[in-house]
């Protein structure tokens, strides 16, 4: 058990640093909408934030971002609460690490959420957003005239922009989806 919460502990540690570092790197040193090129044009550092959940969507205003925040942080608590069941049920190490990156993956966007607002002087506890910068738009081209509703329209093959934490919470589910899908049964 020692050594999982070794290990789950730095991966914690230096996921959580990574990701605040970067966010707070972009937030500081790049204009809001501006990006830099990384490796040609497929992959690009693009300065965005989120005011409300996955692909930007909000619901209910100031107070919708309230709820949302408090079930994010619900959400942190209940699986804190499972990684340390998970520990201490002596469970494979890369099952726990990879309960560990989703917990990683949701605290760092709650403390976006929460506390980016005051730190950065635009709004109050509770309304900061998230800050977004990884942008892999790796296939950039048109729909054909004769495609239906987008004919001519740009089409974009991968557009979201995301961050440290959501690629910690999508490597953790599909790792768990992959290779721990037994291991999820004897829990």
């Amino acid at each position: 058990m020692k050594k999982r919460t070794i290990i789950v502990t730095i991966v914690i540690l230096v996921v959580i640093f990574c990701d605040q570092f970067f966010k707070i790197w972009v937030k500081t040193h790049m204009p809001f909408g501006s990006e830099i090129p990384i490796m040609g044009d497929w992959f690009r550092l693009h300065f965005t934030e989120n005011p409300g959940i996955a692909f930007g969507l909000e619901f209910g205003g100031r107070t919708g971002k309230i709820f949302l925040t408090l079930f994010r942080l619900l959400a942190v608590i209940l699986i804190g609460y499972y990684l340390v069941k998970v520990i201490k049920a002596e469970l494979p190490v890369g099952f726990c690490v990879s309960m560990a990156l989703i917990f990683i993956g949701a605290i760092g966007n709650i403390v976006d959420s929460l506390f980016y607002g005051i730190i950065f002087k635009y709004d109050t506890f509770f309304h900061g957003r998230v800050v977004d910068m990884l942008y892999f738009p790796v296939i950039q081209t048109h729909y054909p005239q004769w495609f239906p509703i987008w004919a001519g329209n740009e089409f974009i093959f991968f557009r979201p922009v995301f961050n440290l934490s959501d690629t910690a919470i999508t490597i953790g589910v599909f790792s768990i989806l992959l290779f721990y899908s037994k291991t999820l049964k004897r829990i």
